[in-house]
């Protein structure tokens, strides 16, 4: 176990040392997630808050709810945009 923690520990520390030298990639990466935060911040106020009697029986709040359906929708969203770019990219390699 203790190997297991040691390998995870050095997965996160090594790139975040790496990408201290080097702060452009920093950048990008921070790009990158603000993007994701705001696709999420989107779906998160256009995500339903609804709850079914079974749903409180089961002990969801609204609140969780609404954070579930966030979550889907940010998936699909990022799945749409993963298919359209594979479908641009084969396009574009199919003309060239």
């Amino acid at each position: 176990m203790g190997m297991v923690v040691v390998a995870g520990l050095a997965a996160i520390i090594m790139p975040l040392i790496n990408s201290l030298s080097h702060p452009k990639s920093l950048i990008k990466a921070g790009i990158g997630v603000a993007v994701l935060g705001v696709l999420f911040l989107i779906t998160y106020a256009t995500a339903d808050s609804d709850t079914s009697r079974g749903l409180v029986e089961a002990g969801l709040t609204p609140g969780t709810i609404k954070v579930v359906g966030a979550c889907l929708r940010t998936m699909y969203v990022l799945f749409v945009l993963a298919i359209v770019g594979i479908v641009f990219s084969e396009i574009n390699k199919a003309i060239r």
